[in-house]
Formats: structure tokens, sequence, C-alpha cells
């Protein structure tokens, strides 16, 4: 029988808990956890205070009885010039390598479905890392998604963001 486990939307609370889940999906990434940057500050402020972003969590037991934190999935609100309509961008999801293959993905994304319906969003889009094959194989043949052929995608950090200035109007 699969361990029972439930999701429910985080609250300010679980910044802490959020923080512990992000330094667990930078290493699942093969990243160092010096490249995370949040704190349970920005945390607070920016999904709980400013609303810049949401996140779901899963927890084992149940809503009455919650026990460890068994993974995330935080998301924002994008728009579409072509669907005229809102969309989900997934920005992270992430499961405790021990809690992998009960369920909880497709719980997290049936959560982000309904999330997505009651906002009228026309998409619901994320990225996936090129070597991650077990989440490819999960998204394709699982969920059905399928791959943004011809798209690339393209960042600009905190310096790049900083050097936009150069081209304001009236700095040529």
């Amino acid at each position: 029988m699969a361990p029972s486990f439930h999701i429910r939307p985080a609250t300010a609370d679980a910044v802490d808990t959020i923080l512990k889940l992000i330094i667990g999906l930078a290493r699942y990434e093969n990243e160092p956890e010096s490249t995370v940057k949040a704190t349970p500050a920005l945390l607070r402020e920016n999904i709980f205070e400013k609303h810049y972003a949401h996140t779901l969590l899963a927890f084992e037991g149940t809503p009455d009885a919650p026990g460890t934190p068994l993974g995330m999935a935080l998301y924002f609100f994008n728009y579409s010039t072509w669907t005229g309509r809102p969309g989900l961008y997934l920005e992270d999801l992430f499961v405790v390598p021990e809690a992998r293959n009960v369920g909880i993905g497709k719980a997290f994304f049936a959560e982000l479905g309904k999330v997505a319906q009651a906002k009228n969003c026309a998409r619901l889009d994320w990225s996936v890392l090129t070597w991650n094959e077990p989440s490819i194989a999960f998204y394709e043949k699982v969920l059905g998604a399928k791959r943004m052929d011809g798209w690339m995608g393209m960042r600009l950090d905190e310096r790049g963001i900083t050097e936009l200035e150069k081209f304001s109007v009236g700095n040529e």
C-alpha cells in the first residue's frame, strides 16, 4: 500500500520547509547549495506578501495530522499574447527521493490543473533539464506533455538586467 500523503497550499509558516526543499532540488540538479540565494525572508516577502509566486506542498499523512514534507510545486502566472489568456508556469517541482514513484508528482499536476482551470489558463508550461530522463519520460508518457521543439530558453542574470540601462532612451 502506498504511503498516505496530502497536498495543500503553503502558508507563510512553511518558509523553512520550502527552503529545505529548494536546497534538496539544488542537490538533485547537481548544483552546490551555495547556488541557492533564497532565504526565509525573501520567500516570505515574494511568495506570501507580494504574491509573485505560489507554492503547493506535499506532506506525509493527512491534513489533520501532517507529517514529513515530501515535495513542493512552485508556480506563477504569465500571459499569452496568442491566446489572450493567462498561463500557469511551473517553476519547480521537487519530490524527495525516498517519496518518488508513489503518485506525488501526478497529484501535484492534478492540483496545478485545478488551479489552471480556476484561473482560466490556456496553458501550463515548465522546463526540464535535458539530462533528466526520468522526469522527461514521466512528462511525456504519463502526462502526455509535448516538447517545445524550436524554442530555446534565454536568461539575463542580475548583472545583465542592470546592463539593460544602456539601452534606455536618451542613453544612446
